[in-house]
Order: C-alpha cells, then sequence, then structure tokens
C-alpha cells in the first residue's frame, strides 16, 4: 500500500490536520438519495462562499482539482467566436488562452511582466483600444512563481467597462482577502488542498447573477457535461447532482472549512502573511534570492539558488534526507527555482521553521 511519510511543504497539496483525515473516514451514506445530504452539502456552499466574500453569488463545490474549475468556467461562458480578453503574468494566467480556445473562443492575449504584479496602467491603456470582450480572466495568484495579482482593482476596471471577470484564486481565497460581490467577481474559482488544508479533488466556484444570466443566454449548447455550469444551479432545490458527489471527501472539506472558522478567518490570513515575512526573511538571510521583484504571495514563494546549485539535486536531498518535500516549477521556470508552500496548515511556525534549517543544511553539504 502507498503511504507517505514526509513533511509536505509544497504549494499545494498542503499538510492535512487529523480531525480532517478522520472525518474523511466516517460513514457517508448515499449522497444521491440522501435528503439530509443535500441539506448538508447546501450549508457547506454558503459556509465556504463566505470565505470568498460570496452572499449574493451562488457558491457551487464540484468533484474534480481546482482545475476542474478553470475549465468549466470557460466552457460555460465560451461561445464560438466570442471575444476573450486573457490577462496574463504567469504559467497559469498563459494556460486560460488554451482552455477559451478549445471551446472556440477568440482570444486576445494581454502579458505583462512575468516577475511582478499585474500591471494595472497598461490594462488601463489597452481597454481604451480594446473593447467588446465577453470576458477576461485574470490569476489570482500565479502558483509557479508566487506572484499575486490585485484583482480588486483589476476587476472593477474590467467591470466598468462591461466585461464579466473569471478570476483564479485556487492559491490564494482564504490566505488572501477575497471579495467576489464587492468587487464584481462574476465567477471565482478555489480548490481544496491550498490553503483550505483537504485533500485534493474538491472545486469551489463562485457564480454571479451576471454570470448566470450569460450562460442562461448562450445561443450554443454548453460543450461539455462535466463542465456545465448549468447543471447545478438548482441541484439542491431539485435534489439531483450531476453525478455522485464524492460524500467523503465533501464531509472532510466541513471540516476543514470549520478549522479556519474556529481560528477566524482575519486570524488565519494574517498567519499566512506573518509565516510570508518569515520565509523570505530567512531564505535571504542565507544569501537565496527572491525570484519575483515585487507582488508576493502570503501563500507561496518562489526562490532562485546560488550558482552551482541544481533544483531537482537540492530538492531530491531534502527529501530523501529530512523528509520535507518543496517542489519545483514548471514550464520555462522548469529547474529555475523552488518553491515553498506557505498555505493552510503549511503556515505554522515549526513547520517552516524546521523545512528552513533543512535547506540551510542542505545548502551548506552540496556547496560545490
Amino acid at each position: 500500500m502507498y503511504k507517505a511519510n514526509y513533511l509536505m511543504m509544497t504549494p499545494g497539496p498542503t499538510m492535512v490536520r487529523e480531525n480532517v483525515l478522520k472525518a474523511r473516514c466516517s460513514f457517508f451514506g448515499n449522497p444521491d438519495l440522501d435528503p439530509n445530504f443535500f441539506n448538508f452539502y447546501d450549508k457547506l456552499c454558503k459556509k465556504t462562499g463566505k470565505l470568498f466574500g460570496a452572499k449574493k453569488a451562488q457558491t457551487i463545490i464540484m468533484n474534480g482539482e481546482g482545475m476542474l474549475g478553470l475549465d468549466t468556467a470557460c466552457a460555460s461562458l465560451t461561445e464560438p467566436g466570442d471575444k476573450v480578453l486573457v490577462i496574463s503574468n504567469g504559467i497559469f494566467g498563459d494556460g486560460f488562452k488554451d482552455l477559451v480556445e478549445t471551446y472556440g473562443g477568440e482570444v486576445t492575449l494581454l502579458e505583462t511582466d512575468i516577475k511582478k504584479t499585474l500591471d494595472i496602467d497598461k490594462l488601463r491603456i489597452f481597454l481604451e483600444k480594446n473593447k467588446n470582450f465577453k470576458y477576461a480572466t485574470i490569476v489570482h495568484c500565479d502558483t509557479p512563481s508566487g506572484v499575486l495579482n490585485n484583482v480588486e482593482v483589476i476587476c472593477k476596471i474590467l467591470k466598468s467597462e462591461g466585461i464579466m471577470t473569471v478570476v483564479d484564486s485556487v492559491a490564494a481565497v482564504g490566505g488572501v482577502q477575497l471579495d467576489v460581490d464587492g468587487w464584481g467577481i462574476d465567477i471565482a474559482l478555489g480548490g481544496s488542498q491550498k490553503v483550505f488544508s483537504a485533500p485534493s479533488g474538491i472545486t469551489i466556484m463562485t457564480v454571479s447573477n451576471d454570470a448566470w444570466k450569460a450562460i442562461e443566454s448562450r445561443k450554443t449548447p454548453i460543450a461539455s457535461f462535466y463542465c456545465n455550469l448549468s447543471l447545478w444551479k438548482n441541484c439542491v432545490k431539485e435534489q439531483l447532482f450531476p453525478y455522485t458527489m464524492p460524500a467523503s471527501d465533501l464531509i472532510a472539506f466541513d471540516v476543514a472549512i470549520d478549522n479556519i472558522y474556529n481560528e477566524g478567518i482575519e486570524k488565519v490570513r494574517e498567519r499566512h502573511h506573518t509565516a510570508a515575512e518569515y520565509v523570505r526573511t530567512r531564505l535571504m538571510d542565507m544569501g537565496v534570492e527572491l525570484y519575483l521583484k515585487n507582488g508576493y504571495s502570503p501563500t507561496v514563494t518562489a526562490f532562485c539558488l546560488p550558482e552551482g546549485y541544481d533544483c531537482k539535486e537540492v530538492s531530491d536531498y531534502l527529501l530523501h534526507n529530512f523528509e520535507v518535500m518543496i517542489a519545483g516549477s514548471y514550464s520555462y521556470l522548469s529547474n529555475k527555482v523552488l518553491r515553498i508552500g506557505h498555505m493552510g496548515e503549511n503556515a505554522r511556525f515549526y513547520r517552516l521553521d524546521y523545512t528552513l534549517k533543512a535547506i540551510e543544511k542542505t545548502l551548506r553539504i552540496l556547496k560545490k
């Protein structure tokens, strides 16, 4: 039987509390037929939605890793020929282009410096000359680099131009403030395995009234079943899920959300900011260079090793000798940076302290 036995300091999945693991093992009944399960699901959606700032927007929880949310948003909003603005300063930002084009959308890609938070002035100037986009996509925290974007300002600008907004907040929500109602976010996306510190496999989506209107006024059918948001709007009222829900995962997720409320939402966010500052200070004290120039996220830090070190060699040594797993990155950042996830249950001093001591010792041992 596979069994993981290491400290998982990656930017998702993150460490999971014992009470969440135990809840996942409890008897889960039949979610298709048990009316009490629909009540449980409805309460869980509303409770989770508060962490997104969703009072007017509807919150939906789906069975699938966070990427399901990105795919579902694009599938449900995009019709062939729709003009879509993809705003990007990172790998996941770029990825929206492929998703939109999969469903026939015509993408305009607005790129800004990958080492900095999204350039608001560049967006304003761009929108003076470019109009008539159905919606725009933005990544709140682009995990491969750890860059955090000011989605409040960005989304308010876009909405003032009549452009709907899709925000990937998978690596940010919970550790960073999010207010989907107040900021004009039409679809926001989250995942269970990041700040929420639950097992992977759960996607959270908030959907505004404007987004529902756009979906319901489509001229063509949504080109997917699994990624069809319209199947979810009335599932509680009709007591019918599109497919059998992973009850054990949702029960565990419910406990993970309660853990956040029991600690206090503001205290959780404060803990993330404190953890991020601690990690970055310790890394710089080691002579390690942070990858970004600005826009540091409270949830993840990417750093570059001094000359002479190899990212994979360092991460392998940490895992095999200290039982600490940190992450590399991919695409154009492959073997160029390492990343520490200080989100959710990872953002605890004793875990971060052990991880950073292990990194310091590893760099000393592997010094060429």
